[in-house]
This record gives structure tokens, C-alpha cells and sequence, in this order.
């Protein structure tokens, strides 16, 4: 009996090993769990007139997906955080992706906005809301970082004050750090704040 329980335990040993993503529950989000692969999209146009899909992120090491939008006060502060992540990551190959699902929010004002800002990343808007939808996005801005496998390995809040000068935690790029170095983020998952999103 002894051996068969040893046994069982290297197995588990082994298994974790093997797979290190074990889905993990979420505390501020049911839609989606940490260790589950990214919910598909595609068809959205983006504010350079191209549609984008999911796939056409491929090649990066790490896609950071923010739900955003154009008035929200928070998601507007948080505009050149998201710029200069861009800038940092870009060389390790990190992709920052924004998507705007907001009820009454169009395409030619998000145009505007990547114009005037010099938006460094892809601005989409998907006017169906499915993606932020299957994402389980509550918030402007609500991030989701996905891994090489297109799995989340983090959700929640860009760092943990929007007032920049006040930030003690940075929690998007904590996890950048850690995926890049072949790790698992310390921290999986942190409360989503910001305006509500509104869905149809």
C-alpha cells in the first residue's frame, strides 16, 4: 500500500511539472480563470483601418490585452503607462493590445484619440462587445495577460494606484518580468478598478 502511495505522489509530482499552469479559481472575475487559454476574437477593426484577430498576435512572447475606452478618467490616466510599457517591452517582444467595447462609443472618436496620444499599440473596437464579454472585462481599464501559449497568466489592475506618483506595485509588469524569465507571476490576479463598462 506504502508503494502505491509513493508512486501517486511522484505522478503528481511529475504532472505539475509537466503542466506548472493548473487553472486557478478567480476571485474577481467568472468568466475566466488564471491557467485557461485566452477566449478567441477576431474581425475587429482596429484604428488603423485593419481588422485584427487574436492570431495576429502569434508572434509575441507575451500579449498584454487592456479593455478600454475613450472617456473614462481612470482608462484615460492610464493612456501613458500603457505607452511606456510599449516602449519597454517592445524589444523582448511583448505586444500590448487595447480593445473598446463601450456601448456608444465609436470608431472615428477612438481614431482621434490614438492620433492625438500616439497610441504605440493597436486600438480595436469591438461594437459587438463579445470579447470583453468572453473575457469577463467589468472595467476601463481591466487587463489580461497572456503567455507564449496564449494562456492567462495574470488579470485584474494595471498596477495599484491611478494616480502615478503613488505606486507601490506594479503589477503588469511584475508578471512581464516573470513570464519573460520562464517563471509564473507571484501575483496572478489583483481587483480591477476603474469607470464600469457598459454592455448592451
Amino acid at each position: 500500500m506504502k508503494r502505491w502511495t509513493i508512486v501517486l505522489s511522484l505522478l503528481a509530482i511529475v504532472a505539475l511539472a509537466v503542466a506548472p499552469w493548473s487553472v486557478l479559481a478567480a476571485k474577481n472575475n467568472k468568466k475566466v480563470e488564471i491557467g485557461q487559454a485566452g477566449p478567441d476574437f477576431k474581425g475587429l477593426k482596429g484604428t488603423d483601418g485593419k481588422e485584427r484577430a487574436l492570431a495576429d498576435y502569434k508572434d509575441a512572447k507575451a500579449l498584454v490585452l487592456v479593455f478600454t475606452c475613450n472617456a473614462c478618467p481612470v482608462a484615460v490616466a492610464y493612456e501613458d503607462r500603457m505607452i511606456d510599457l510599449q516602449k519597454k517591452y517592445a524589444d523582448k517582444g511583448v505586444k500590448l493590445l487595447a480593445i473598446n467595447c463601450n456601448t456608444n462609443e465609436t470608431l472615428d472618436a477612438m481614431k482621434e484619440r490614438a492620433t492625438s496620444k500616439n497610441f504605440n499599440f493597436d486600438y480595436l473596437l469591438d461594437a459587438k462587445q463579445q470579447s470583453g464579454r468572453d473575457y469577463g472585462a467589468s472595467c476601463t481599464p481591466h487587463i489580461f495577460i497572456l503567455d507564449g501559449e496564449r494562456k492567462i497568466a495574470y488579470m485584474g489592475s494595471f498596477d495599484d494606484n491611478m494616480n502615478d506618483s503613488k505606486v507601490q506595485k506594479h503589477h503588469v509588469a511584475a508578471a512581464l518580468d516573470a513570464l519573460l524569465d520562464g517563471k509564473l507571476p507571484v501575483t496572478t490576479e489583483t481587483k480591477q478598478f476603474g469607470c464600469g463598462i457598459r454592455y448592451q
